[in-house]
């Protein structure tokens, strides 16, 4: 059925053999992409890519072949598409309960009511806090002011939605092949500078003045055994997490397990917070109440030896970080509390897996950020000159 789709793709570069095209054929013949245009393309990509290099690649081709269904909405009505996408009611009308009510919810609870909300709606609405429209509170649509949902038409402006309704963006499954564990463990190995020898009796095998010793003495073989190192550097690591953080959860993921499994450190704190540092950070991702801590508690708790890494994308509505509205915040700005949490350590810096405000309008929050920190955008060589940062004398 899709005999030219495979000779397309080896026209255009993807060595994609007969065996793995005949196993295609029959995986789809078995029901294995579910029926969904995106589960074809997870297939697809399963089955013919062989080398994650070669994933940029095989998107690209994918689309171009498959552009007019690419484009296809999901199960967004044209009329309801149509509206949305040029927007024009964009009112001042922030509303902490409504605020704080979709903050709290989680992803799956957002899917269930805008399949719900689909069902029901059959007009348009604006301002409002529960239908699906334009320029107000409710987790569906675009131009409004709620700190996390689903963005229905429109073009993004803050970067905070989950996902956007009827956009495949299949390159986005590509962001996080720069890095992998490997490379994140190899980058951190460069904090090893801060270990230092003990005491201890001399256990640790020396092969390099092993070899040495050896041949000054004639060949005999002569043991070089050293004092162990033990690590000195402590970290904390505080993870910017959930709204647009999500467009980079297997990158972060892929961090987090390089970090919690490293064994460069003498002492490691994690702490998680949403889009800015407020009054509050969170032992957990889901930045519930339930995992508070007082950010004031956790800068008087570690001393100023900690490094501390930021990951985060540095993007947010703009009140957020320069206004002192936003009711987490205390009553300070957020861009003050950045500043505590940045001058409470001696070494400090910003890992961010995003692209620097590209999807904003206006990047303020991103530009802010970045004057205030020293930010690498996370890729091989960025993230090894963090490091070398971390450990460089202030």
């Amino acid at each position: 059925m899709f005999t030219e789709f495979f000779f397309y793709l080896r026209a255009h570069g993807l060595k994609v053999s007969l065996n793995e095209w005949m196993m295609l054929c029959e995986a789809l013949d078995k029901g294995l992409a579910g029926a969904t245009f995106t589960g074809f393309y997870q297939l697809c990509r399963a089955v013919l890519v062989k080398s994650e290099a070669d994933y940029d690649k095989f998107d690209r081709i994918f689309v171009d072949y498959f552009e007019a269904i690419a484009k296809a909405g999901d199960r967004i009505p044209q009329s309801l598409q149509d509206w949305l996408d040029h927007p024009g009611w964009k009112p001042d009308n922030w509303d902490p309960e409504s605020a704080e009510f979709a903050e709290n919810l989680t992803p799956e609870e957002i899917e269930d009511m805008l399949r719900v909300r689909m069902q029901e709606q059959d007009s348009e609405h604006n301002g409002g806090n529960y239908w699906i429209g334009t320029g107000g509170m409710s987790a569906f649509g675009n131009d409004g002011n709620t700190p996390q949902g689903i963005r229905v038409g429109g073009t993004g402006h803050y970067h905070r939605a989950l996902r956007v309704a009827g956009e495949r963006r299949f390159r986005d499954f590509t962001r996080d092949r720069a890095l992998d564990l490997r490379q994140f463990q190899v980058a951190f190995r460069y904090l090893r500078q801060y270990s230092s020898r003990t005491d201890e009796q001399k256990t640790v095998l020396n092969a390099e003045k092993t070899a040495q010793a050896t041949g000054e003495n004639g060949g005999v073989l002569d043991l070089v055994y050293e004092r162990p190192r033990r690590n000195q550097v402590k970290v904390v690591m505080m993870m910017d997490s959930g709204g647009s953080m999500e467009y980079y959860s297997r990158l972060c993921s892929t961090l987090f397990q390089a970090v919690s499994k490293s064994n460069r450190f003498k002492d490691l704190k994690i702490y998680y917070f949403h889009n800015c540092i407020y009054k509050y950070l969170y032992t957990r991702p889901q930045c519930r109440d339930d995992s508070a801590v007082l950010t004031e508690q956790v800068l008087r708790t570690l001393d100023r030896d900690y490094k501390l890494i930021i990951v985060g994308d540095a993007e947010m509505a703009p009140y957020e970080l320069m206004t002192a509205r936003y009711p987490k915040a205390a009553g300070r700005r957020g861009i003050d509390w950045m500043r505590d949490v940045r001058d409470h350590f001696s070494h400090s810096v910003w890992l961010n897996p995003g692209e620097g405000g590209n999807y904003w309008d206006i990047p303020e929050s991103y530009t802010t950020l970045k004057r205030e920190f020293d930010m690498y955008y996370l890729t091989v060589d960025n993230l090894v000159k963090a490091m070398k940062k971390l450990i460089a004398a202030r």
